[in-house]
């Protein structure tokens, strides 16, 4: 029931309201409207869809507010789910945004139209037919007017430290992983942490999904949760799916499931990446990669690829680079 439309109480002066997503497994994304003063403070935004705005409204509306009402956008990462309602609303209200300052070499690469690293990521991953379909799929002619539409940079790149709003402060902590340029808000008075895609209560995001991919993705998500492990046990507030009690114990369970992927990748590695992708199974329903859509084997694929870099990393695996395509062996 946490897609349902409305504004709901999660804290004290914080509500989540949930937008639609076209087409998306993942049903809906968590956006959070902080009462500051008279007016309001956004964690993240929406896919600036005409539904999700008019269910925004809707729901600012229950509070006795609208878009006029919105001093500030904080976006924890640059996906679209999340960025480009507040572009959009920006253009209307000058409403200002803000986004983690990991995140602008891949907005400007974004923003710019150039070259989709996921087409040579694939290849060198073994995924060349995967690639081409890609292009065929995602590439379409009207790509760069969408980039020009819908991706705009922020007004301020946040960092790590502290947001001071009227009556309440916010520790902006990077979190790359998920993407590069990540960050979650902790409100330590409130004791809630704005975790965005980073942790989620029960899927594990995708990692490294992403124009511009660094070295070692999963590394860099793993050492992420443990940093946020580091923090106080807060109430989790996550981008997609219900409010949850304890943030320690979801990043725990992440942790374990990595540390377990880690191990049936390794023991499954067979050349590429993509080979070892098409042995494992996928979802809590253990689908077959083929029976995955293209969407997900791209992501599928990218996933089996971060965490055999991670065993290469701790010495387990041997990575080698024939005709431009990485292979892995015990």
């Amino acid at each position: 029931m946490w897609s349902e439309p409305g504004a709901f109480e999660v804290a004290p002066g914080v509500h989540r309201i949930p937008l639609p997503l076209p087409n998306d497994g993942l049903r809906a994304v968590n956006v959070y409207a902080i009462e500051d003063g008279d007016g309001l403070v956004m964690v993240d935004s929406g896919w600036a869809l005409d539904e999700a705005k008019d269910q925004l409204e809707a729901a600012l509306g229950t509070l006795g507010k609208g878009f006029e009402d919105i001093r500030r956008f904080l976006v924890t990462h640059v996906h679209r789910d999340h960025f480009t309602m507040a572009v959009s609303l920006r253009r209307l209200f000058g409403t200002k945004v803000g986004l983690g300052l990991g995140e602008q070499p891949s907005l400007r690469h974004l923003m710019h139209v150039r070259e989709d690293g996921n087409v040579a990521d694939l290849r060198k991953w073994g995924a060349s037919d995967l690639a081409e379909l890609w292009i065929k799929v995602m590439h379409r002619s009207d790509r760069g007017a969408e980039a020009l539409r819908d991706y705009e940079e922020p007004d301020e790149w946040l960092d790590r430290g502290v947001l001071g709003l009227e009556h309440r402060e916010l520790e902006v902590v990077p979190t790359p992983g998920h993407t590069r340029g990540h960050v979650v808000f902790v409100d330590h008075t409130a004791k809630v942490l704005f975790s965005g895609d980073h942790v989620l209560p029960h899927i594990t995001p995708s990692i490294g999904f992403e124009p511009l991919r660094p070295a070692l993705p999963l590394g860099d998500y793993m050492s992420s949760l443990r940093l946020t492990r580091q923090l106080p046990d807060l109430r989790l507030l996550p981008a997609h799916g219900p409010v949850t009690d304890s943030s320690h114990a979801r990043v725990d369970e992440l942790l374990d499931f990595h540390e377990q992927r880690l191990e049936e990748i390794g023991r499954a590695v067979a050349g590429t990446a993509f080979e070892t992708a098409r042995k494992i199974g996928w979802t809590r329903r253990q689908r077959r990669f083929d029976d995955l859509d293209m969407f997900n084997q791209v992501l599928a694929v990218g996933e089996t690829a971060a965490h055999l870099d991670v065993l290469v990393e701790r010495g387990e695996l041997t990575r080698t680079e024939n005709a431009g395509v990485l292979e892995y062996s015990a």
